[in-house]
């Protein structure tokens, strides 16, 4: 079932209300409710809210960035198998940031908007190089659940 057929849908930050989000994470509700338009308006970050359809309440959000990641931390089998440039850094997408809102736990929520960053940056990919996806997991959680999305340990 896709977001859309679930009730939900995803879109670019803009008037929806982020007062009323509470991940339970404070650094990351500060970062959607201070910071966030001040990195889409500066480019720094591509902000993505998936909220309830018809509504402006947000369920969850994540941001994507273009980064690149140093050669040498990949293992050489990997370089070797996928037969990578011989660059120093190659190009990759971050998900610096993704959150749910506490109100919407138990609903998927969280696999929801890490699918739609994943089509998201391979999408993009298409038109601006990146080779892999780095997640930059902020707590334990994520850190437990990402392992089963990894290709390859890039430390």
């Amino acid at each position: 079932m896709s977001a859309f057929e679930s009730g939900f849908s995803f879109e670019v930050l803009n008037a929806q209300d982020r007062a009323a989000f509470s991940c339970g994470v404070e650094a990351l509700d500060r970062y959607l409710k201070e910071q966030a338009s001040q990195d889409l308006r500066k480019r720094a970050a591509a902000v993505f809210v998936m909220t309830v359809t018809g509504t402006n309440r947000i369920a969850g959000f994540y941001t994507l960035s273009a980064c690149s990641i140093d050669a040498n931390d990949l293992s050489s089998g990997l370089v070797k198998q996928l037969k990578f440039p011989r660059y120093p850094n190659l190009p990759a997408t971050l998900v610096g940031r993704l959150a749910r809102d506490l109100s919407f736990r138990g609903q998927r929520i969280g696999e929801l908007l890490l699918v739609n960053a994943l089509e998201r940056a391979l999408f993009a990919s298409e038109q601006v190089a990146s080779i892999t996806v780095v997640v930059d997991a902020k707590d334990e959680k994520a850190i437990r659940i990402l392992p089963a999305f990894r290709v390859d340990h890039i430390s």
